[in-house]
C-alpha cells in the first residue's frame, strides 16, 4: 500500500511541475530577448549599431560626447557605469521586450529593442 501512495505522490509532483513549467513558458519569461536585437543610435550622425540580445557581452562605445557602457545579459540590455552627470540612463533598467527603450541624452545615444 505504501508503494502505491509513493507512486501517486510522484505523479502528483510531476503534474504540478509540468503545469509550473507550462505557465513559465507561456508568460514569456523563458528566452526573454531571444531572437531580439537592440538598436543603438548615437552621435551627431545617428550612427546605428545592431546588438544581438542572445549573447551576453559588454559594449563600450565612444559616441563623440561620452563613452557609454552597455551590458547584454540574460536576453536584455542596459546602460551600466554611465559617465554622464545624472546617470538617468542607468535608471531605465534592463530592456527585454520589443519596443523597450532607454536614452542617454548627454551622450546623444538611445537603445531600442526590436
Amino acid at each position: 500500500m505504501k508503494n502505491k501512495s509513493t507512486r501517486m505522490n510522484l505523479v502528483f509532483l510531476a503534474v504540478v511541475l509540468a503545469a509550473a513549467l507550462l505557465l513559465w513558458l507561456l508568460s514569456g519569461r523563458a528566452g526573454a530577448g531571444a531572437g531580439h536585437t537592440a538598436v543603438l543610435t548615437y552621435g551627431d550622425e545617428n550612427t546605428e549599431l545592431r546588438i544581438p540580445l542572445d549573447r551576453d557581452q559588454r559594449y563600450d562605445i565612444d559616441t563623440g560626447y561620452y563613452t557609454i557602457h552597455l551590458e547584454v545579459s540574460g536576453g536584455g540590455i542596459r546602460f551600466v557605469d554611465s559617465p554622464c552627470p545624472d546617470h538617468t540612463c542607468e535608471g531605465f533598467g534592463v530592456l527585454r521586450k520589443e519596443g523597450d527603450w532607454a536614452a542617454c541624452l548627454p551622450a546623444r545615444a538611445s537603445v531600442t529593442v526590436e
